[in-house]
């Protein structure tokens, strides 16, 4: 069997993904965050978290669009990274921030809105990551294993909504990252209909036994 072409784009993907928390880990140890490292490290998780959950989500709009393979071999690997930034933007928060401090927590998650969607989001990619398997695929079948994952596209938007709601001000880079998702998600819903009208054209011209 060839070898995969590029085999060392995951590789570089995972060390690239992984570099920001390895560089967020050294300053918060040297004590180099400024005067609030909590904050701070609440949101370089918050903006990586959302940054690989639209890493993920552009994989097929750009095989659709540019023809490109390549980006496919890395979507899983992209939302589970988006993943692992959302849990430690979540960790962050409840922890460090909190204090594990569970009525607090949870006065906050039902009382302030943008607590409330950013934590729904999150829960939202746990079944996705679980789910994330070559094995899970085969169990659910591909058809409700790819019905249960349009939830990405859920969960995505209401972390840009998370994010438009904490910044308040200056909504400029929240929204570029919203108006890129919503571009997303029109290729994907015309690639949708383009199918649906090619399936029905083939059906229409073939002629019944």
């Amino acid at each position: 069997m060839a070898a995969p072409p590029y085999p060392w784009l995951k590789p570089a993907v995972l060390v690239g993904g992984l570099s920001p928390l390895a560089l967020l880990a050294l300053q918060f140890v040297q004590g180099t965050l400024g005067a609030n490292p909590i904050e701070r490290t609440l949101n370089q998780t918050g903006m990586l978290a959302l940054i690989f959950l639209v890493a993920s989500l552009a994989c097929t709009p750009l095989k659709v669009v540019f023809g490109w393979t390549w980006p496919l071999r890395l979507r899983k690997l992209l939302g589970l990274m988006g993943f692992a930034y959302a849990s430690l933007h979540f960790l962050t928060y409840a922890v460090l921030d909190q204090g594990l401090v569970l009525e607090a927590i949870l006065e906050d998650i039902t009382k302030r809105p943008f607590i409330t969607v950013g934590f729904l989001a999150l829960v939202l990619l746990v079944p996705l990551a679980v789910t994330s398997t070559h094995r899970m695929v085969r169990r659910m079948g591909f058809p409700a294993w790819q019905r249960l994952h349009r939830l990405a596209y859920v969960s995505a938007s209401l972390g840009v909504v998370h994010f438009v709601w904490r910044v308040k001000k200056d909504l400029t880079e929240p929204l570029v990252y919203g108006g890129v998702l919503a571009l997303l998600f029109v290729i994907r819903v015309a690639e949708s209909l383009r199918k649906r009208r090619a399936r029905a054209e083939t059906a229409v011209s073939t002629p019944s036994a």
